[in-house]
């Protein structure tokens, strides 16, 4: 049986525990981003690629940050969700610029047409990191993505996952975070909603809406 394929069952061990990302949980990450990647939802149909969401979304923040990456361990050691961060998303941006670009860019160049499919899309987000430099958020500098596999979503594992990272970064001394969510993903609203974020107007959000809240868990 693949692994992925053991990963979507219900989970049954009774001590699932938050850990720190180790590099042997990257490709159980990257298969977490890929399954809740379009508006929370499976993006396999869409993007094929199954390296590409995860080189965008996840696996960057576990190089440039790793000490503020965290995942959810089934209790067997796999990893069935995550959350990245970075503490500082003005030097996050200079560093995928310079440095993670230039790693991916012979399998996935940049553009130099408008994107006709949802991959080509988001080849184009890869290529624009300053994307994530919006005025509004400066005064929430760090940001975060948080994806858990299905059978474990609704369980008190994600406000556990986000908890984790909260506390990771008031540790640091940041004083606020901001994530980025697909204004359609209702349920995920409904979840930063439970958590103490609120929304911060920004003058051009696209399909986003941006939330943010005190890098605490108090």
């Amino acid at each position: 049986m693949p692994p992925h394929e053991e990963v979507r069952r219900p989970p049954t061990d009774p001590h699932p525990a938050v850990r720190p990302y180790h590099p042997t949980d990257r490709d159980a990450v990257a298969d977490i981003c890929v399954r809740t990647a379009y508006n929370g939802g499976d993006s396999r149909a869409l993007c094929p690629d199954l390296r590409l969401m995860p080189s965008i979304f996840a696996e960057p923040y576990c190089h440039f940050d790793p000490e503020l990456a965290f995942v959810l361990d089934d209790g067997a050691g796999r990893a069935v969700g995550y959350v990245v961060g970075t503490a500082d998303t003005g030097r996050f941006v200079k560093d995928f610029r310079r440095t993670w670009i230039p790693r991916l860019a012979d399998r996935y160049p940049e553009p130099t047409a408008p994107a006709r499919t949802f991959s080509e899309e988001m080849i184009g987000l890869l290529h624009r990191p300053e994307r994530m430099l919006v005025p509004e958020l400066a005064a929430h500098p760090a940001h975060l993505h948080i994806d858990l596999l299905p059978p474990w979503q609704g369980r008190g594992y994600g406000r556990r996952l986000m908890h984790t990272l909260l506390n990771a970064l008031h540790a640091q001394g940041v004083p606020a975070v901001h994530l980025g969510m697909v204004t359609v993903n209702t349920a995920a609203r409904a979840f930063y909603d439970r958590l103490g974020f609120h929304e911060i107007p920004v003058a051009d959000p696209g399909p986003l809406t941006y939330l943010g809240r005190a890098a605490t868990t108090d």
